[in-house]
């Protein structure tokens, strides 16, 4: 626990102080040992997790309906099974089907988004699996992995005819604390992706003299004095992979290989000598491919890493300012949720992650995720006051709130290097 205070005294700017708590060990894969498991386990735990929850909830949903397995259904009967729903997906990538292709004089298509209009949801839990149709749930909405409860019933087709869904619904939040005094911020910035040609070094430089307040008159440097935490949230560089091909690198290759990482680290550097700093990895940086990514090692750090200001963490990120829950990726799991289903915009996916109770709804199916044995950490027990995913095309924001008075501040932080745009959040003001 950290305590990051502006007030001014004789002319001189003090930074402000916010009390900060990180609450990422669920994140943190320490005790867990990889013998060879499978992803089943995952989903046992998952579903473990969110049939007690969607029980807890059926007195206030329909009290009077039956609840049942897959393997207890009968036709015509009404009932409510709960269960993991699979999307079967025509067009779902296949790793035999593309050996074949690349083998065919077929160029191989990669299309943005895999859905296809004959796309089809299975319910399945430890008893059997059964067929849902009907249109209330829809398949251009829902993933494979999400938990959820359905009323309905049994055909004489055998598939199961959905009336109405319960998800998990936005989990209990801590209260709000009450504001006192100014306004403290909080800057989100991703995809610096140094190293790369969209890469600008003055214009990152620009920005770490904005924060820092070595840039503009008096009043502006009164409101970097504000700023208590700056959180990067992934893709920081670009790695030339075309040196990745698993042989012994010569000086040359290893100096290029090493320079974006040290650039980095002299930004950071000046970043963390005057505020604390977060940093996570995102798909580009040089960390563990499987969700949830851990933190980058503190040797690829030697300057920045000497400050107690600076701080590696993993992705997902989860922690508190000043009592406020903070919550976000690096972007992976909501790029998934755009290839496999279909929304009106990034936000859209942000709020169905949380409804759903789950950050990664898609792992292990098509994300990658380490095989957890016995829990679930991307489960989401509390609802956060601020949920941000990163490296996202442009800058989106929007306020949602829950049945119980949560409110919650989603937000898309855009790629650095392509917009140059890193988004400040003030801490207290949610509305």
């Amino acid at each position: 626990m950290e305590t990051e205070d502006s007030s001014s005294e004789n002319g001189l700017l003090h930074r402000k102080q916010a009390l900060y708590s990180s609450l990422d060990s669920c994140f943190v894969i320490q005790k867990e040992m990889y013998r060879g498991q499978q992803y089943s386990q995952i989903y046992f735990a998952r579903l473990h997790l969110m049939r007690t929850l969607l029980y807890s909830l059926l007195p206030n949903w329909k009290p009077h309906i039956q609840v049942c397995t897959v393997i207890g259904l009968e036709e015509g009967k009404e009932c409510i099974i709960v269960g993991t729903l699979y999307k079967h997906m025509k067009l779902k990538p296949s790793i035999l089907e593309e050996y074949s292709k690349e083998r065919s004089a077929t160029p191989l298509v990669r299309p943005h988004n895999f859905m296809h209009p004959d796309d089809h949801l299975i319910l399945e839990d430890e008893s059997g699996r059964i067929k849902v149709c009907g249109d209330v749930l829809l398949p251009s909405v829902y993933v494979t992995g999400v938990v959820v409860a359905l009323h309905g019933k049994e055909t004489g087709t055998g598939d199961f005819w959905v009336e109405d869904v319960m998800e998990g619904g936005l989990p209990h939040q801590i209260e709000r604390p009450i504001k006192s005094g100014e306004d403290k911020y909080v800057i989100f910035v991703s995809g610096l992706d140094i190293g790369s040609s969209t890469s600008n070094p003055l214009k990152f430089q620009l920005l770490v003299d904005h924060i820092t307040g070595h840039l503009g008159d008096k009043k502006e440097q009164s409101i970097a004095a504000k700023i208590v935490r700056v959180i990067i949230a992934g893709n920081s560089v670009e790695i030339p992979r075309g040196l990745l091909n698993g042989q012994n690198l010569g000086s040359k290759d290893q100096f290029t290989l090493f320079e974006p990482i040290k650039e980095l680290d002299i930004q950071l550097t000046q970043i963390a000598a005057g505020i604390p700093v977060d940093i996570m990895p995102g798909p580009n940086d040089p960390a563990n491919f499987s969700l949830p990514q851990q933190p980058l090692h503190r040797c690829l750090f030697p300057s920045s890493s000497a400050y107690n200001t600076f701080r590696s963490c993993p992705n997902p990120h989860l922690f508190q300012l000043d009592d406020v829950s903070l919550l976000g990726t690096s972007g992976q799991n909501i790029d998934d949720l755009e290839k496999y289903s279909d929304a009106n915009d990034k936000l859209e996916f942000l709020e169905r992650t949380l409804r759903w109770r789950h950050v990664a709804p898609t792992a292990p199916n098509t994300l990658g995720c380490y095989p957890f044995t016995d829990r679930d950490p991307f489960f989401v027990e509390t609802c956060p006051h601020v949920y941000f995913v990163g490296n996202q095309e442009k800058y989106e924001t929007r306020l949602i709130k829950g049945a119980e008075g949560q409110i919650v501040r989603l937000i898309c932080i855009p790629r650095f290097s392509e917009t140059g745009v890193a988004v400040v959040v003030i801490l207290w003001m949610q509305l």
